[in-house]
């Protein structure tokens, strides 16, 4: 039994858009404000960061268009690298990235509706309503691909419109005096080590287009789509981002933004007075329960893969016999993440690896270099600019990885343990799959 072929184009276009979008755009631009001293510095490093963005979509690119398969990543590293290189990418996604930040994104969907719905934010009624919104997408995403998809499409459209609204009334309105050219004289002069810190919230809030690459296996013309999408997604992206904080900054100014830590709600305040407040709410409302359905909808496919390959539990593998979906896989994540939400130790998981998806951004399209030569003779995209562009991009990963480590030491230490515990369930799975019949588990 196989996946199911129905994701074209636009399908995967929403979601590499709403892989990338979540709630940082409407806050983490203040963090870029404080550490720059120049408007000019703050939007630079904004672009910058969609080069970043868009070189990492172009390799992830490639190697979905060549090896279309569920997983994604998972399976290009276990291609260039090692299965184990693979599974711990799985492990990382399922103990800490995905599930933890299923389990935060789903309580920062619970505060904005209670918000929005005028309820007080008491502990049990966010967990109820963040336990709520975990059990009903994975309801939906358990019964089809395409359902899940709808959702995606659903809510990225909403959001992006919201964005558009916003941009379109700090452009119409009255701008800060010279925005574009302020600068903090009290600041000193942004050097190469501000610009690079500036970059690394940056970079997480431009992470996630590899979400496609999970479900290229339902995707109806990945050769086709894949390359598309990814492209296409992402420079919307792009263009969203920098229009957004020519927004702010021409609504509030460089130290109005470095001055706010809700930069969104202060610029919809501004100009749509008493209501601003809830169109926020309603739109990230929006943002955080599509980010949610989409970690439920993309990510299980890795586990789906790691278990058809033999390297992880093997009734993982199993598809649901009517609606050809990785259920099993499915109902662990959520199963997961909703025991962080409940333990309320999600945010220490999530915090120790945060360097984690560089890590393995880094690896992966670093596995590029290894996989060219089994491409070569085969038609299809290939990465522009390589291998320079490939190359800066695995640089810039190393750099961000070490600058994490280099500012919270002991929470990268725990994540490096948390991720070693991987080590023993992989051997475990690999010969719990080598006794079963049937079995090629042993051929990896």
């Amino acid at each position: 039994m196989a996946l199911k072929r129905e994701l074209g184009l636009f399908d995967a276009t929403m979601v590499v858009v709403g892989g990338i979008i979540g709630t940082g755009i409407f806050v983490n631009p203040y963090i870029v404000a404080r550490a720059l001293d120049s408007t000019p510095l703050v939007l630079g490093a904004w672009l910058a960061g969609g080069v970043v963005a868009i070189i990492g979509a172009l390799a992830y690119a490639e190697l979905g268009q060549q090896q279309p398969q569920a997983g994604g990543p998972y399976v290009y590293l276990r291609d260039a690298w090692h299965p184990m290189a693979g599974f711990m990418y799985g492990w990382a996604q399922l103990l800490m990235i995905e599930a933890g930040g299923m389990a935060a994104v789903a309580l920062n969907f619970a505060r904005y509706s209670l918000r929005l719905a005028g309820r007080e934010e008491t502990g049990f009624m966010l967990i109820a309503v963040a336990a709520g919104a975990i059990l009903l997408l994975t309801a939906i995403n358990y019964a089809g691909v395409r359902p899940g998809s709808r959702v995606v499409n659903v809510s990225v459209v909403l959001k992006l419109a919201a964005l558009v609204v916003l941009i379109a009334f700090a452009f119409w309105g009255e701008a800060a005096p010279s925005w574009s050219s302020e600068s903090r004289a009290d600041e000193t002069p942004s050097g190469v080590l501000a610009f690079g810190a500036a970059l690394i919230p940056i970079l997480f809030t431009y992470g996630g287009w590899q979400k496609a690459n999970t479900v290229a296996e339902e995707m109806r013309d990945p050769q086709r789509d894949m390359p598309r999408s990814l492209i296409m997604g992402t420079l919307i992206v792009i263009a969203i981002y920098l229009l957004a904080n020519v927004a702010y900054l021409r609504t509030l100014g460089l130290g109005g933004l470095a001055g706010t830590e809700t930069p969104a709600a202060s610029v919809a305040g501004l100009w749509l007075g008493a209501g601003g407040a809830r169109f926020i709410s309603a739109t990230i409302a929006i943002s955080t329960f599509g980010f949610l359905n989409l970690g439920i909808m993309a990510s299980p496919r890795i586990y789906f893969a790691m278990a058809r390959d033999g390297v992880f539990v093997p009734a993982l593998a199993r598809l649901h016999p009517r609606f050809q979906t990785p259920a099993l896989a499915i109902l662990l994540q959520s199963a997961w993440a909703l025991a962080l939400l409940f333990t309320g130790k999600y945010e220490d998981l999530l915090n120790t690896v945060v360097f984690a998806d560089w890590v393995f951004f880094g690896l992966t399209v670093a596995g590029l270099f290894r996989l060219r030569r089994r491409f070569e003779g085969r038609e299809g995209f290939r990465t522009p600019g390589y291998p320079f562009l490939p190359g800066l991009f695995v640089l810039v990963a190393i750099t961000v990885v070490l600058s994490v480590i280099r500012t919270a030491p002991e929470r990268s230490a725990v994540g490096v343990a948390l991720l070693a515990l991987g080590v023993p369930v992989y051997y475990w799975s690999k010969a719990q799959a080598a006794s079963t019949p049937g079995s090629d588990a042993t051929s990896r």
